[in-house]
């Protein structure tokens, strides 16, 4: 499939930036507005695991890093397995079996993508120390935040220099899953409803929380509000599986910008 040609077309990506960030760091997240992409997958899809067509996803991700003055050759991207595997980068491109990224090389991109699971984002500008992680119901039982942290603290970093962001994902009121995954959440955390046939889990609310009991304080922290599910300027996996069962990606990322 011949993608058509846009040579006369500059786009510009919509990307939520979060405000918890000093100057020292570009951050944000992508939403499904501003690319070449069409039909179930328009316009800015960044995953290259869809039926999409790989020339507009590549073109797309470009489109995204050139926000930033960067390509997305620049960028390191975690080949994600629902885990809580932490990995060290030190140069672009793929990071295979892993659901966190650490660095503290300034100008050093890390990339989460997502469709209904939260990406974390956290920066210690002090210490110049930058991660980025996936969190769904597996990370976030699994503590992948904490492990994070863990690393970062390993490279220097201190919970008291912290700051964090939760992206837009998918919200406790569409979040249904099942007993032997809710069991692995704290009851506040569970939320159920006599016109829910199954429990739902508030993936914010536990995620909020984990940072909080890792030394970030609220001040420091912003947790989005917004629902991938019930929003149309994101894609969500939840909402499109059963319908068509096609859905694209959106990334989240950060950097330590360099200085001089």
């Amino acid at each position: 499939m011949k993608l058509p040609e846009h040579h006369s077309v500059t786009l510009t990506p919509e990307i939520r930036r979060p405000g918890v960030f000093g100057p020292k760091v570009a951050a944000g997240f992508s939403t499904r507005h501003g690319g070449r992409s069409s039909r179930d997958f328009g316009t800015l899809n960044v995953g290259l695991n869809t039926a999409d067509v790989e020339t507009a996803v590549l073109q797309n991700r470009n489109i995204l890093f050139g926000a930033i003055g960067k390509k997305w050759s620049d960028v390191a991207v975690a080949g994600q397995v629902h885990g809580t595997s932490v990995t060290y980068v030190n140069a672009p491109g793929l990071y295979a079996n892993t659901d966190a990224l650490v660095t503290d090389r300034p100008g050093q991109i890390l990339a989460i993508t997502a469709a209904d699971c939260a990406v974390v984002l956290i920066a210690d500008e002090v210490e110049g120390v930058v991660a980025a992680c996936h969190a769904g119901w597996r990370g976030a039982a699994g503590r992948v935040c904490s492990l994070t942290i863990k690393s970062m603290i390993g490279l220097g970093a201190k919970p008291e220099h912290m700051r964090a962001y939760v992206s837009p994902c998918i919200s406790a009121d569409r979040f249904e899953v099942g007993d032997e995954v809710a069991r692995l959440f704290d009851d506040r955390h569970v939320v159920r409803k006599k016109e829910w046939p199954r429990p739902h889990v508030d993936l914010k609310a536990v995620l909020a929380e984990e940072l909080s009991s890792c030394g970030i304080s609220a001040a420091a922290m912003e947790v989005s509000d917004e629902c991938t599910f019930d929003s149309p300027d994101f894609y969500s996996y939840r909402r499109c599986t059963g319908r068509t069962g096609r859905t694209g990606r959106m990334m989240g990322f950060i950097m330590m910008l360099p200085t001089g």
